[in-house]
């Protein structure tokens, strides 16, 4: 964990503090769709568009779109990967799943035309970035930034600090922004603050910072120690996944068991359906282990080829939740 500086891409970032984030406002190219990124280019967003070769800056109106390409971090900055799909004729866009990025909390990203102009973002959007090269800031330059973790007031994670009513300033950072200082600042409610965010399901640790003080979430007894013989607050995001084993409609009983329950044997009960039968059951991210037990018989996921062995020679099918 950071007390002191910030990450130099989030720096640049925060040029213009009256719009940093906040729960109403959309952030610029993108959105996210239960576990899909949507690029989305719409032409009448830009004005300005920059040569790559000559570095000549020119009005956008003066070209004509042949194509349009997603460029990034996530794909080396390549004018040609990730080429998106007209709409109409203004918008194009490009639908990726989340596991087609790390765990990073945030990516900068730009958009190519003709496999030759950069798209130059307004600086005064929302999720604007400063560009860089070999560590060097350019100027007069600007890319977007796609966050994997953001405010949104329908989002799966809610923080609420009761009482500092006299504070001028609350913060949430944690290891789902890289401890960032300044990024999510925390709403005045009538009893405290509170802030909610969309986080991909995980184990995070978090603190708030009030005022400039750190201090842990004093509501949540889940907490772990940290390098400064402090503690931090602890907050697992789960997602709710639904297992279905096909068939076997004269099976007296199905069981799910896995990784996420001890591999108990009569816990989890699945509910018989008209083609099988299913349980639902919200899991934490990253990578879980199960089976089905069928009367008394464990199986693998007939539906699921993604298997993996235990320590025991013992073959399980494997989910992973991001």
């Amino acid at each position: 964990m950071k007390r002191t500086g910030l990450h130099r891409i989030i720096l640049v970032f925060l040029i213009v503090p009256s719009i940093i984030l906040s729960q109403e406002m959309p952030l610029k190219g993108y959105r996210l769709e239960d576990e899909d990124v949507v690029f989305t280019f719409d032409r009448r967003d830009y004005e300005k568009i920059t040569h790559e070769n000559s570095g000549q800056l020119l009005d956008f109106k003066d070209l004509d779109i042949e194509n349009v390409v997603v460029s990034g971090e996530f794909n080396n900055w390549s004018m040609k990967q990730w080429r998106m799909t007209k709409i109409d004729n203004n918008i194009y866009e490009l639908r990726k799943h989340l596991n087609d990025f790390s765990d990073a909390f945030s990516w900068e990203f730009k958009y190519v035309i003709n496999n030759a102009y950069w798209a130059e973002p307004s600086k005064y959007d929302p999720n604007i970035a400063k560009a860089t090269k070999n560590g060097y800031r350019l100027r007069g330059i600007y890319n977007l930034k796609m966050y994997l973790a953001y405010p949104d007031k329908h989002g799966n994670a809610h923080f609420k600090l009761n009482g500092f009513n006299n504070a001028k300033k609350v913060i949430v950072a944690g290891s789902f922004n890289k401890w960032n200082e300044t990024l999510f600042k925390m709403q005045k409610a009538n009893d405290g603050w509170e802030l909610t965010l969309k986080i991909k399901p995980g184990v995070y640790d978090y603190r708030f910072i009030v005022d400039g003080k750190w201090i842990e979430d004093p509501h949540n007894n889940k907490r772990v120690e940290n390098e400064f013989g402090e503690y931090n607050s602890v907050i697992d995001i789960k997602k709710p996944i639904t297992f279905y084993f096909p068939n076997h409609l004269k099976a007296r009983q199905v069981i799910l068991s896995g990784s996420f329950n001890h591999w108990s044997e009569d816990e989890l009960k699945m509910t018989k359906i008209n083609t099988g039968w299913q349980y639902t059951i919200r899991l934490s991210g990253g990578k879980h282990h199960y089976k089905f037990i069928v009367d008394g018989e464990w199986v693998v996921d007939p539906e699921n080829p993604v298997m993996e062995y235990d320590g025991d020679g013992h073959i399980n099918s494997v989910y992973m939740v991001r």
